[in-house]
């Protein structure tokens, strides 16, 4: 019963931020922290408390804010996410590979894989970034995944399983077949299209 009155009030704190957040935004930083401190899970408050520190540009706030619900909810992949993200708004790359890497242990999610894999390629770490597009499409990516996947292929210097992947994306996306050689030319710019 406490546990479902709790839940109630921290929906109803996240209707009470919404309404004020445009005037003001401090009130609705009040309530969205109130409604994070009497939740029983991780919930949509803490979501829009860092959109809400985003918005008015307390960047470190928004960290802190992912921070504690990853803290509070070690368990919840979505938590680790949100902390992710925190970390790439405040320029922290390494902290949010190591939030998507803990998305990923918890759960197989695209959205996580498709981060991680990002800030491989970003970093120059080809191969892990390819292993990480392989996993978003793995876990419904989609063509996104696989173009991401055939790209840090062919910079890991795996032309022959860049081409694989290409090809599979080809039978993802509407006319790939026949938009597959002008797709090889983008790719693989100095080797000729066949």
């Amino acid at each position: 019963m406490l546990r479902s009155l709790r839940s109630a009030f921290a929906r109803f704190a996240v209707r009470r931020a919404a309404a004020c957040q445009r005037a003001a935004p401090k009130r609705a930083d009040l309530w969205l922290q109130l409604g994070c401190a009497l939740t029983p899970t991780f919930a949509e408050s803490y979501t829009a408390l860092v959109r809400l520190r985003r918005a008015i540009e307390d960047r470190w706030g928004a960290l802190a804010a992912a921070q504690e619900a990853a803290q509070r909810f070690p368990e919840n992949p979505d938590a680790w996410l949100l902390l992710g993200e925190a970390c790439q708004m405040v320029f922290r790359q390494q902290d949010a590979l190591a939030a998507f890497e803990q998305v990923l242990t918890l759960e197989e999610r695209p959205d996580a894989a498709l981060a991680a894999g990002d800030l491989y390629r970003r970093a120059g770490r080809h191969a892990d970034a390819a292993a990480r597009f392989a996993r978003a499409y793995a876990a419904g990516g989609g063509a996104e995944a696989l173009w991401l996947n055939a790209q840090s292929l062919f910079q890991a210097g795996d032309v022959s399983a860049a081409d694989q992947a290409l090809h599979l994306w080809a039978t993802q996306v509407p006319d790939g077949l026949a938009r597959l050689s002008a797709a090889r030319a983008e790719l693989f710019p100095e080797k000729k299209s066949g």
